[in-house]
């Protein structure tokens, strides 16, 4: 059954949006974001300081597309006016390990006792500092600040052992919203 469903969203003082077509442009104190949506039989508008994302007659498809395209514009309008983090812990139990930040490249020391460090390279816009055994991460982009986390999670992943002896790793420890 086709029913009309619409969303709307306000735009708070201090952001700036600009709608083309499917590319939605966000300015705010904080930084500026950019994203691409896939449109396919909706309707994004600006009118009166509000964004109306939606359509007449919306199936079960539209109205999934409807609440993702407002949920990422929402997360979008917040990074803006405030930066997401997420915050890890360093926790070794066998083998002190240290981590080690320059510029965007990550080395991980002393992992478990191997010779060879882990590293890789944490995505650009985003915002790693270090400061003892806490690792903050900051982005105006949700999914990026997410990303560089779990990758930061992934990096001490442990195989092949028991986790319940060996808790050595980099674990999130608080979210945007929540503490773990």
């Amino acid at each position: 059954m086709k029913k009309e469903i619409f969303q709307e969203i306000e735009i708070p003082e201090g952001v700036e949006v600009e709608v083309k077509k499917g590319l939605v442009t966000i300015k705010g104190p904080e930084g500026e974001l950019k994203r691409n949506f896939n449109l396919y039989k909706i309707s994004l508008e600006k009118k009166d300081g509000k964004l109306i994302i939606g359509n007449k007659k919306s199936t079960k498809n539209e109205k999934r597309r409807t609440n993702t395209t407002s949920a990422h514009i929402r997360n979008m309008i917040k990074g803006v006016q405030e930066k997401f983090e997420y915050k890890l812990k360093v926790c070794f139990n066998h083998f002190p390990s240290t981590v080690d930040i320059k510029g965007r490249k990550v080395t991980i020391k002393n992992f478990l006792g191997e010779k060879v460090p882990r590293e890789f390279e944490f995505l650009s816009g985003v915002e790693v500092k270090h400061d003892g055994g806490i690792i903050s991460v900051c982005s105006c982009d949700l999914e990026l600040a997410g990303q560089t986390a779990a990758t930061f999670e992934s990096a001490t992943r442990i195989s092949k052992r028991d986790r319940r002896v060996f808790q050595d790793g980099i674990f999130i420890t608080n979210k945007p919203g929540r503490e773990m």
